[in-house]
């Protein structure tokens, strides 16, 4: 079983499509596995794929988009279909960062952060991960530094995404610097 193509398979139906896969989601992004698991046997691919399948593809991922509670799966972030998913507010660290193009800072610092086309702002806990995040859209990315304990303070809420992801409604581009 290819770990990575049966990743970025679940993250596509529970993040952007799960319609398409005959997935409900929950107001927490939560879809039942039993049923994930039988639309992806349709595909000859993923003929033979088990519930171990999928939890040993959440255990190795470096990355851990999904999570596997009570016998119901859900992406932990990246969603970009309507309708905003329930997230529970956790205390930030004092700094998080977000790497972006060089063509969007001038926006960035006039308007703040804001989610486009997906439910949250995602920020990284460290520089690294925000590097690589910034490199999808640019090979030398802007890195940004969040200044979350203030802006906590100031009733800015967060989410947990991951372990290293950070989710937030919009960052007012007062809390914003360059790293």
């Amino acid at each position: 079983m290819n770990y990575l193509d049966l990743s970025k398979e679940i993250s596509y139906a529970l993040r952007h499509a799960p319609h398409d896969y005959g997935l409900c989601l929950d107001k927490y992004g939560y879809a039942n596995v039993d049923v994930l698991i039988s639309t992806l046997r349709e595909q000859e691919r993923f003929k033979t794929l088990t519930l171990n399948n999928i939890e040993k593809m959440i255990q190795t991922s470096s990355k851990k988009r999904h999570e596997i509670h009570d016998g119901k799966i859900r992406a932990l972030y990246g969603h970009s279909f309507m309708g905003k998913m329930v997230r529970e507010i956790a205390e930030p660290p004092d700094i998080l960062y977000h790497g972006t193009s060089h063509k969007f800072t001038k926006s960035i610092f006039a308007i703040g952060l804001v989610s486009m086309d997906r439910q949250y702002v995602h920020l990284s806990k460290d520089v690294n991960t925000a590097i690589t995040v910034g490199k999808r859209k640019d090979d030398n990315p802007v890195i940004l530094k969040i200044d979350t304990r203030q802006a906590w303070s100031d009733g800015i809420m967060f989410y947990l995404g991951n372990e290293n992801i950070w989710l937030a409604d919009d960052i007012p581009a007062k809390y914003i610097s360059l790293l």
